[in-house]
Formats: C-alpha cells, structure tokens, sequence
C-alpha cells in the first residue's frame, strides 16, 4: 500500500504542482515526502493526493495540495525561519512547514483537531513544532517576531496582531475576503510599512477570532 502512495505523490508533484508553477525544489521535495493520506481517515485516504480539499471533521478541510504547496512556496523558506500558522487543522500543512523551517508556531482553536494533529505529528518524530489551543487571529505574542506567517483560513482583513508580530523582511500569506471567497494575499514587512501582493482566488473556511469572523 505504501507503494501506492509513494507513486500516488510523484503524480502529485508531476501533474499538480510544477505544471502550475511550483518551482521551488524544497517545497517540492516536502511535498513529495509527507505522508497526506495519514491526515485524513482512513476512508479518504485513497483520495488523499487528489486535487481538491477534503474534510476533516469540525467543518475543517485540508486544502488542495496545489494550494498548500503555493502558500508554502510564497513564505521563501530556506530553513532557517521561525514560523507560525494559524489553523493547525489536520497538521499537513504544519509537517511541510516543519520541514522546511526551523521552528513552527502552530495555533488551533478547535481543540480535539489540535490534539490529533499533534499526537500524529509526534508519532512522526516533528521535534520543531509547538503547539496551541488559541484565538489565532492573535497570533502567539511571545515567540514573536516570526520570519514567516501562514493562515489557512479566510479573513475579512489582516489581522493587526499578525502584522505586528511579523520581523522585519518577514512574509505572511493569508486569503482575505468575504466568506464565499477570498484572495490569497502575500505580504510582505519591510520596516513599517507592508507590500501587498495578490496571488489569486481561492476558498477556505472563515478564520475565526477577534480580529476574524465572528463565531
């Protein structure tokens, strides 16, 4: 079975990402080396590579690999980043930003998702990943400045403590919008001020928090 999947990722990466303009080799090698289907049940598990989301329970999905794989390719890691991400969800996303950072922050306020991500996540021997149970939308005051923020949730807006939170030269993606859909938006902190950059159209569940959607 592993057999399958192995081959099951390599036409992931083939045929999703670097047709679509994934060039990032680190980012593709992540990609091609977690194992998605142990973050789904077992039932889905045939469908994990596919390109769509899938549910995970608590009205919580983990994204379309293509999805993941952009949002990681925009944050430049090189591995050397303090990371955060906001919406710990099935702990996919969270392995592949463990892999290529140093440190990751990860918050998740639905808190029977954060206990099964992160008990998988030690199982699969992550030593860099720290975890809570929060309002995201705060981000984690005390580790910041981050080199990098991911939010896998719609905002209506930038959550102003992320902004804040951020290090000088640090780049955040997030997707912003109404709730029906949303932009994915890489900023970008130089100094005080932050350079916006649209990287398209996409779908997420609403980020929830006092500086999100309301519950």
């Amino acid at each position: 079975m592993t057999h399958d999947h192995r081959l099951a990722r390599e036409r992931m990466v083939k045929n999703q990402l670097i047709p679509r303009g994934i060039t990032d080799e680190r980012v593709l090698k992540a990609m091609g080396k977690i194992q998605r289907h142990l973050f789904v049940d077992e039932a889905l598990a045939g469908e994990a590579y596919n390109d769509h989301p899938l549910p995970i329970g608590h009205k919580q999905t983990i994204s379309q690999p293509y999805i993941v794989a952009l949002m990681t390719q925009a944050l430049e890691l090189t591995g050397e980043e303090k990371t955060l991400e906001i919406g710990t969800g099935s702990g996919y996303q969270t392995a592949i930003l463990a892999e290529l950072s140093k440190m990751v922050y990860t918050i998740e306020r639905i808190r029977p998702l954060l206990i099964k991500a992160k008990e998988l996540l030690e199982r699969l021997n992550y030593k860099n990943i720290k975890f809570k149970a929060f309002d995201g939308t705060l981000g984690w005051k005390e580790h910041a400045p981050y080199d990098a923020i991911m939010v896998t949730a719609g905002a209506p807006r930038l959550p102003k403590p992320l902004l804040e939170q951020m290090a000088d030269g640090g780049r955040m993606v997030i997707p912003i919008g109404n709730k029906y859909s949303q932009d994915l938006i890489k900023v970008t902190r130089i100094k005080d001020s932050y350079k916006q950059e649209n990287l398209g159209g996409c779908r997420f569940v609403d980020l929830i928090g006092v500086h999100g959607w309301k519950d």
